[in-house]
């Protein structure tokens, strides 16, 4: 009876195994952060749901707040809305000639961050955690992103009548940049650059950013 008792218990164990969804692979950080760069140009045939930008938003009711003000409110903007943003936002400072988004490429998701209360280094503090943590949602659920500080805040308040200064928008889509990143020292130049169609953005080693 022991053998039998065994035997029976080992072919349950079997068939759940071989039954058993196969468990979901989660990312590390790390592949996270390094998937997760500024694209310039994205998808335009790629729509944006109200459901991902909720989701991404919502990391914000987990994520850290210096003195746990939570002064940070979110706009999402779907396709319907997107040109009202467009013509206000500027991308790829450091490549001006380049007039970036390229026309049929822009993205048609956004987040527009506001503050409830006038920004200061708390409010900066709670403003870069929120971005980070938004742009790295994204990612986990297959979409890109970039951070948008160079826009025209007065224009964008006024185009969705907003309660709230806007102080950073999230573009938000299905990136088409290739991007790679490459090693440098700290005195060596931080400007991103592009070569045949790669995007290259330099980050400075571990060895320089260890203080001896």
């Amino acid at each position: 009876m022991a053998d039998n008792y065994l035997g029976k218990k080992m072919e349950d164990y079997m068939a759940r195994r071989t039954t058993a969804p196969a468990k979901k692979h989660q990312p590390s950080l790390l592949k996270l952060l390094t998937r997760n760069r500024s694209h310039r140009a994205f998808d335009s045939t790629f729509v944006v749901r109200e459901d991902q930008l909720r989701k991404i938003i919502e990391v914000n009711t987990k994520t850290p707040s210096a003195r746990n003000q939570q002064v940070l409110r979110f706009r999402p903007v779907l396709k319907d809305e997107a040109d009202k943003i467009l013509p206000h936002i500027r991308l790829g400072a450091a490549l001006p000639e380049l007039h970036l988004p390229e026309k049929g490429y822009e993205p048609n998701g956004y987040i527009i961050i506001c503050s409830t209360k006038e920004e200061d280094r708390y409010v900066s503090i709670d403003l870069g955690i929120a971005a980070q943590s938004m742009l790295l949602q994204a990612t986990e659920i297959g979409l890109n992103g970039i951070c948008i500080a160079a826009f025209d805040k007065g224009a964008i308040k006024e185009a969705f009548a907003l309660r709230y200064e806007p102080l950073m928008i999230l573009a938000i889509g299905r990136g088409m940049d290739k991007i790679e990143l490459t090693e440098i020292g700290e005195h060596e130049s931080h400007n991103y650059y592009r070569v045949d169609g790669t995007h290259y953005v330099p980050k400075v080693r571990v060895e320089d950013l260890i203080i001896k």
